[in-house]
């Protein structure tokens, strides 16, 4: 890596999602600027690097030996399944689901390795029949990895005899009959209800 301390800093920040080359060097410049800043983001990197880990019920990122949710044991026998902790915030942040969560870090990717049990699926079934689940929600992106993965579990799952639910897809409110794609349309046909 060559450049200015200021363009691998920006190099190393345009790494992350969401942010652009643009955006990762005003934040460079804003971090070399406040040296208060940076060596608050220094330690916070340094010790989520070292302290944080996956929550051993639920996969989810914690630094205590269980994450809170699974701590809380007014939580509902109900299993929310989902990609990512961001996607698990989300989820939680609405306030709407009293349950649990498994995160499994991923998708079914085959041909990059990524298995069943790289995604932690045989946990999640011991944690379904440990659990005495009531219900396990899918809540995964409506991707065709997402598609595939939700497949996978939701078979599995109901060899256990748990019901398994899916998230509501289709239409969002707002939404233009004529830009939605065949999958969104076809998805909201499907589920279409009663007026």
């Amino acid at each position: 890596m060559t450049g200015s301390p200021v363009d691998r800093l920006a190099d190393a920040l345009a790494k992350l999602p969401g942010i652009g080359k643009k955006t990762a060097l005003r934040l460079a410049f804003a971090l070399v600027n406040d040296s208060g800043l940076s060596e608050e983001l220094a330690t916070l990197l340094s010790d989520t690097a070292k302290n944080v880990h996956e929550c051993p019920l639920c996969r989810n990122l914690t630094l205590d030996p269980v994450c809170d949710v699974c701590e809380n044991a007014s939580r509902t026998e109900s299993i929310c399944v989902v990609h990512t902790p961001a996607d698990m915030r989300s989820i939680e942040d609405t306030g709407l689901f009293r349950g649990t969560y498994f995160v499994l870090h991923g998708s079914l990717a085959p041909l990059d390795g990524v298995g069943p049990k790289e995604l932690g699926i045989p946990a999640l079934l011991d944690r379904v029949v440990g659990v005495k689940a009531s219900e396990v929600i899918l809540a995964l992106d409506s991707t065709t990895e997402g598609e595939a993965t939700c497949a996978y579990i939701a078979r599995a799952i109901e060899n256990l005899g748990v019901p398994v639910t899916r998230l509501a897809r289709g239409l969002p409110p707002g939404a233009l009959v004529e830009y939605a794609d065949a999958l969104t349309l076809s998805q909201a046909l499907k589920g279409r209800s009663r007026v």
